[in-house]
């Protein structure tokens, strides 16, 4: 991997992390346009701890408040009621089948779900799912001449139930085209909550997914020697930079604004890779990068 093609790919990364259009598919498509080789899956997940450094930072208070919150209640029951130590440890439990999946679908991760295939129909199944979790949230929202409008769920109203589904939405996001942030954010508009909570929520289960996920495959990466370590680490601080811009940016967009510019976007790029795939213009499968 060259320098430019890191920066590039960095960009490309903290520019879609937050936004529910699938960084990994990204990554993969900014490559087969460019005709470069795959950046893999160990490339997706070192350069997300640049983008989840971005998000330690961007939310360091009220990290900074669970986790002291999480702490004390490992030891003290009257602290399991207080919501920042029930929110540490719903994050838990939402994280688990991320970690599951994660780990038992690790061979088809870094190779059958890469196929670009795959990834147009996520884009374009999710990006409708996306659209109607919107639309149903805006309908709630506002009421209408014949019902009132019903009041939308604080992350002070998550329970055990909601944050497994949650975790269930997030784990869909290992296939690439499926967007972590997207998958989230739909379900918590499904369940009832608010677009502010749904985002807040989203981003804070991901911490501990996507951080282990970057440290593991550091480590294997390390063992089997098949990262460019400099292009690699050029395009993490690329992709924090430009990750802590877009969660500033896109946290006061969807307080007022609707999700479907996300929602068209993903149709019509999918419709497109579909189509250069069926004419032959783009291989469905790029050769792996070899370090």
């Amino acid at each position: 991997m060259s320098w430019f093609e890191s920066l590039i790919l960095g960009l490309v990364q903290g520019l879609t992390e937050f936004l529910p259009v699938s960084s990994s598919a990204h990554l993969r498509l900014t490559a087969a346009f460019s005709g470069w080789e795959d950046p893999g899956a160990a490339f997706t997940a070192i350069t997300q701890i640049g983008t989840e450094a971005a998000v330690l930072i961007y939310f360091r208070k009220d990290i900074g408040r669970i986790l002291s919150a999480w702490t004390r209640s490992l030891t003290d029951k009257e602290m399991r009621r207080d919501q920042d130590a029930r929110t540490g440890w719903l994050v838990v439990v939402g994280s688990i089948p991320i970690g599951v999946l994660g780990v038992t679908l690790k061979d088809q991760i870094e190779g059958p779900f890469r196929d670009l295939r795959l990834t147009a129909a996520m884009l374009i199944g999710m990006g409708i799912v996306l659209g109607v979790a919107d639309r149903l949230a805006a309908r709630a929202e506002s009421g209408g001449r014949h019902r009132v409008a019903a009041p939308r769920k604080e992350l002070s109203d998550l329970n055990v139930r909601d944050g497994l589904i949650y975790g269930l939405c997030q784990a869909l996001a290992l296939i690439p085209g499926v967007s972590r942030s997207g998958a989230t954010i739909s379900g918590g508009l499904f369940m009832g909550y608010r677009r502010e909570a749904a985002a807040r929520y989203s981003f804070l289960l991901a911490i501990p997914a996507v951080l282990a996920s970057g440290l593991f495959e550091l480590k294997d990466a390390a063992d089997g020697g098949h990262v460019s370590w400099g292009p690699t680490l050029f395009a993490t601080v690329i992709a924090f930079v430009t990750g802590y811009a877009v969660i500033a940016w896109f946290m006061k967009f969807i307080s007022t604004k609707s999700f479907m510019p996300f929602v068209w976007y993903r149709i019509v790029l999918g419709v497109v890779i579909l189509a250069l795939v069926a004419a032959g213009a783009l291989s469905p499968h790029a050769a792996e990068s070899a370090g």
